[in-house]
């Protein structure tokens, strides 16, 4: 399937706000209160529409992609950050292997990074094996001080 990723719109976040994750997936859950944060072009937000322009997730990456407390002494230009969302009702249909690869050839393309690098919370195993599908290696762990969450961060080179 081939996707057509363009920055947010404020429809697209209108929707997004919207999305239920079940938990403990419910910490992806945004609000309302994210619209204009996530619609301001400096924090490189994307729609990702599918077939027929149906919104089926979004993207960020850079800052946006990171989550505290893990070590991202390096950054852009050698590693780009990517942090991904799948609509709800699109998640466990078997769309992540290429969903996953459009959003990083996207990133290669646009950003021209070295390496990427995703950090993805430890419970989120679909995430973890769609990555590691995709050639990423784990490079660390970590706790995030204001909840305990486990964190684990993958790299992988650019091809």
């Amino acid at each position: 399937m081939k996707y057509d990723i363009q920055p947010l719109r404020e429809q697209d976040v209108n929707d997004i706000v919207k999305w239920r994750y079940e938990p403990p997936y419910d910490l992806y859950n945004l609000s309302y209160l994210d619209i204009p944060f996530l619609i301001d072009p400096k924090n490189r937000y994307f729609a990702v529409h599918g077939e027929s322009s149906k919104l089926i997730g979004y993207c960020c990456f850079g800052e946006e992609a990171r989550v505290p407390g893990g070590d991202y002494q390096q950054i852009e230009p050698v590693v780009l950050d990517i942090g991904v969302g799948l609509h709800p009702g699109q998640v466990g249909r078997g769309l992540g292997i290429s969903f996953v690869d459009e959003l990083l050839q996207f990133g290669v393309d646009e950003f021209v990074p070295e390496k990427l690098r995703v950090t993805v919370a430890e419970f989120n195993e679909r995430s973890l094996r769609t990555f590691l599908k995709h050639g990423f290696k784990e490079t660390q762990r970590f706790k995030r001080k204001r909840d305990d969450m486990i964190f684990i961060q993958l790299e992988r080179m650019v091809d």
